[in-house]
């Protein structure tokens, strides 16, 4: 748990646009000091070999928090799904179906998408429809 507590406030602090802005400023500090290095292979190193390093533990660092998320989504669907009578309780376990079986599920319930059609209230429809609004 302190793992995915550091790699959510990382992420947090990552993603901040102060991060940002100081990333940008130690860019512009790196390529102002190219004349002074006479812009050797020493001073392209340095931001080459920072970069690189900082890119590979972000991957993992992202893949981490995505896949919290992603756990922490599904679980609330799948709360959802179990509280709604309609649902079929089936779809709970979804992910444990191969490709193929989600393909047909998928074409299914297009299917099912396809034979009923789409009602959007426009803005002046819902304009002419009287607000519920409670009556003593």
């Amino acid at each position: 748990m302190k793992f995915a507590k550091f790699c959510q406030s990382l992420s947090n602090w990552a993603g901040s646009s102060k991060t940002f802005l100081f990333a940008i400023a130690l860019i512009g500090i790196w390529a102002c000091t190219g004349p002074y290095f006479h812009y050797n292979d020493t001073w392209q190193l340095i931001i080459n070999t920072s970069t690189t390093i900082i890119t590979f533990l972000m991957v993992f660092l992202i893949q981490n928090t995505q896949n919290r998320d992603n756990d922490i989504l599904h679980l609330k669907i799948d709360e959802l799904l179990r509280a709604t009578q309609e649902a079929q309780n089936a779809a709970l376990c979804l992910d444990k179906l191969g490709t193929r079986e989600l393909r047909a599920l998928r074409e299914q319930y297009s299917t099912m998408g396809e034979s009923e059609p789409m009602q959007i209230p426009t803005p002046a429809a819902q304009a002419d429809q009287p607000s519920a609004s409670p009556s003593a």
